[in-house]
């Protein structure tokens, strides 16, 4: 099912065919109260490594370079039964309280200015998750208030004598998280979410009108409440949200090729969410645009022992849950989501890779000890880095796959970036065949590309190779020596199960 009777396939690059903006948000991650993410990632005052506000400098210096834009905070299922008025004002007065979504206990060591200043200091724009689930409007506004305000009102004074002089200027705003999900704190049916998200929304645009602001959509394309979910909440939130939220993990159980399919089936999902939104549009004759915020993405193993919450009486503080480790193939598909969202830039106007510390996470640390890059932390680092400019339509012809679940997807994965000001282009491919090598054959004419500066390909013989603590560099994306330019042609062997960028240098007029 995974062999290739004709291993090569043709794209075709030309400037001309623009897909939309590269955006910076697509690049985004998540830090959610739960497990190690937190206490023990990202902040750990004991740490011999930690700053004077006890974060974690080793982290902070990973999270730049893995090129994060945005980071959404607190949660995720925490948000629902959160609280934010605990995590605020002198730590030694701050309560612990039970944190229902993960069976687990918060100090409320960390919180809303905390976050805002660890984002500062990692140079990323905070993405902020209002409670809907066991609160509403009111504590929304308070929050907004309390981040936003300048000074003069009851709660902003507040903040500023916690020490947060400036306000923290929040833009972008979560309105709850997976609300039609039985597991969350507070679940509600499609209309009443979309009540409590319209008033939310309606106050919240009454501080500030230029907001960002996310309804959320489906759990996922697998619940049996997606796109009804979607017609109800946006018909009743459409001209006050500007993006409704899209969640999607994929896992590995045991079927490789099965697993490579991946990017297949989040563009299926993002084509299906398009035709929820624009037909909610349509019906409402509607001159506004709503597009996706994508803020719950990764491969992620939830069937494993490490996915297993606590139980009964033990609510311990940052236990160790959710902590895959990746493999080889994980960062492959990674890569290949990635591409997909790039892929569907004019409609995925936001991303979050979920989550970014040791909480399925490219970054994973010790207590007290190392911090190290897992295999997903490089294809999407050298992404973030090296996409820039504009998004490209391809035209493609590939061999297809099939597996006794996923049938008639493409074997290569592939987008280009072109960035004139720059004077570079940027093709990102990925060999989705778990068995066999393929030769991409691009025409390349129309980008007048002089030389490649940069080719790289991350695979390995043993696509199940995961990185550790003692041995993360064994593997790592290494110089593609079979990439050739040769006038307009441009080919390369892309290895099974593998990621490839390829940059190239333009001459100054392109045709």
């Amino acid at each position: 099912m995974g062999n290739l009777e004709n291993p090569t396939a043709k794209i075709t690059i030309d400037p001309a065919f623009v897909v939309g903006p590269v955006r910076r948000k697509t690049f985004g991650a998540f830090v959610e109260h739960l497990g190690r993410c937190v206490y023990t990632g990202i902040f750990e005052p004991e740490h011999p490594k930690a700053d004077d506000d006890g974060f974690r400098t080793d982290v902070l210096d990973l999270t730049k370079e893995l090129g994060v834009s945005t980071v959404r905070y607190p949660g995720g299922n925490f948000v629902s039964g959160y609280r934010w008025e605990d995590g605020v004002g002198p730590k030694e007065d701050r309560p612990t309280r039970l944190d229902l979504a993960w069976h687990s206990s918060d100090p409320n060591l960390v919180g809303v200015d905390e976050f805002a200043k660890w984002s500062e200091k990692a140079g990323v724009e905070p993405m902020m998750a209002v409670n809907l689930g066991t609160r509403g409007p009111q504590e929304a506004l308070d929050l907004l208030e309390y981040s936003n305000i300048k000074g003069g009102t009851a709660l902003s004074e507040q903040r500023k004598a916690n020490g947060a002089v400036e306000p923290h200027n929040i833009t972008m705003w979560c309105l709850g998280n997976e609300m039609d999900g039985f597991w969350q704190i507070g679940h509600k049916k499609a209309d009443e979410y979309a009540r409590v998200a319209a008033e939310t929304a309606r106050a919240m645009r009454m501080v500030n009108p230029d907001l960002e602001l996310v309804a959320c959509g489906s759990s996922g394309p697998t619940m049996p409440t997606f796109g009804e979910w979607e017609r109800v909440v946006l018909n009743e939130t459409y001209e006050l949200v500007d993006l409704i939220s899209a969640h999607q993990y994929f896992e590995d159980f045991g079927d490789l090729q099965e697993h490579l399919s991946a990017g297949h089936r989040m563009e299926a999902f993002i084509k299906d969410l398009v035709s929820h939104i624009d037909h909610v549009k349509s019906a409402n004759k509607s001159g506004k645009q709503v597009n996706i915020s994508f803020d719950e993405w990764n491969v992620w193993h939830m069937s494993r022992d490490e996915s297993k919450v606590p139980t009964g009486d033990d609510w311990p503080v940052a236990p160790v849950l959710l902590e895959d480790r990746y493999t080889v193939a994980d960062a492959v598909v990674v890569g290949d989501l990635l591409i997909t969202l790039l892929r569907n830039t004019d409609r995925v106007h936001s991303a979050s890779l979920a989550q970014l510390v040791n909480v399925i996470a490219p970054i994973m640390t010790e207590p007290g000890g190392r911090a190290w890059r897992q295999t997903t932390f490089h294809p999407f680092a050298l992404t973030s880095q090296n996409a820039s400019g504009t998004v490209l339509n391809l035209a493609v012809e590939s061999p297809l796959l099939e597996t006794e679940k996923t049938s008639g997807f493409t074997a290569l994965s592939a987008v280009a970036t072109f960035d004139a000001e720059a004077k570079e282009a940027v093709v990102f491919a990925v060999n989705r065949s778990a068995t066999d090598a393929l030769t991409l054959d691009a025409a390349v004419g129309s980008l007048n590309a002089s030389k490649v500066i940069e080719a790289v390909t991350y695979s390995n013989k043993d696509p199940y190779w995961q990185a550790t603590a003692d041995d993360s560099t064994s593997v790592l994306p290494s110089e593609n020596v079979s990439v050739k330019l040769d006038g307009g042609r441009l080919t390369a062997a892309l290895p099974a199960v593998s990621w490839t960028m390829i940059r190239l240098s333009l001459e100054d007029q392109v045709n």
